[in-house]
C-alpha cells in the first residue's frame, strides 16, 4: 500500500463513543543502517581501506548479489567476523537518532526491520535502548571466517509488514535504500529518509525527508490523526 492509502489491510475497530470508527493501532517499522546508525560496511571499508566494500543496498538492488560480493571480498582479504565486530564496537548512533527513537517509542510501537545480522546488531541496539529488531544471521566457521548468511525469511521486510497487517496494525515505515522499498510499498504510509537521489528518483511516490524532527512530525500526525 502506498503512502496515503488508508489502512485497509489492517482493518478498523468497532465504532467508538462518538460513533466514528476508531483507527487500528499503529506500529512503525524503521530501517537501521543509514536511518538510525552509520552504514556498517562503509565504516568497515573506511577502516580497512577496501574501497569496494563501500557498495551498499543504496547502490545494489539485489541483496544476494551484494552479499556474495561482500563475502568474496572478505575471503580475498582474509578478514573474518571479529574484524568487523571490532569496527562496530567503535560506532555510535547517528546524531539525534536515540532521541528520535525514544520520542517515537513513547508514542507508539516501533520495530527495526533490517538486513543486517544478529552478530552485528547487538552493540548498536544497546546504544539505542534495545528496541526490537528483526534481522538475519551470518554463518561463521570455527576459524572466524564468514562462509554464508541466512535470511530470516524471503522478502523479509515486506513479509513483516504483511504479518503486522494480519495482526490488525496500521503500519508506518521509513527507510533509505532499495531493500526498504518493498516495506514502504506494503505499508499504509511509507517515507524515504536520507535516501540517495537514485532511490528517490525511482520511487517518487514516497515523501523524501532529511530531518528526524520532520519524520517524527509526519509520523505523529498520522498516528494521532
Amino acid at each position: 500500500m502506498a503512502d496515503g492509502a488508508a489502512g485497509g489491510a489492517a482493518g478498523g475497530s468497532p465504532d467508538g463513543p462518538s460513533g466514528k470508527q476508531d483507527p487500528p493501532p499503529s506500529i512503525v517499522c524503521l530501517d537501521l543502517e543509514g536511518v538510525l546508525v552509520p552504514e556498517i560496511w562503509i565504516a568497515f571499508a573506511d577502516a580497512t581501506g577496501i574501497e569496494a566494500l563501500r557498495r551498499t543496498t543504496r547502490d545494489e538492488p539485489d541483496y544476494d548479489v551484494l552479499m556474495r560480493y561482500r563475502l568474496d571480498l572478505l575471503d580475498e582479504h582474509g578478514l573474518g567476523l571479529a574484524a568487523i565486530q571490532e569496527v562496530i564496537a567503535g560506532l555510535e548512533p547517528l546524531e539525534g537518532a536515540r532521541e528520535f527513537l525514544d520520542e517515537l517509542r513513547a508514542l507508539t510501537q516501533v520495530v527495526i526491520l533490517s538486513d543486517t545480522f544478529e552478530q552485528f546488531a547487538a552493540p548498536l541496539m544497546a546504544q539505542l535502548g534495545r528496541p526490537t529488531i528483526l534481522c538475519h544471521r551470518l554463518v561463521v566457521d570455527g576459524d572466524d571466517r564468514i562462509v554464508d548468511y541466512r535470511l530470516r525469511q524471503p522478502d523479509p521486510k515486506r513479509s513483516a509488514v504483511r504479518a503486522f497487517h494480519d495482526l490488525r496494525y496500521r503500519v508506518l515505515a521509513a527507510g533509505d535504500s532499495y531493500n526498504d522499498t518493498t516495506m514502504l510499498v506494503e505499508a499504509d504510509h511509507g517515507f524515504l529518509f536520507r535516501s540517495p537521489d537514485n532511490v528517490q528518483a525511482e520511487f517518487p511516490q514516497f515523501p523524501a525527508l532529511e530531518d528526524y524532527d520532520d519524520l517524527l512530525e509526519r509520523l505523529r500526525g498520522i498516528i494521532n490523526g
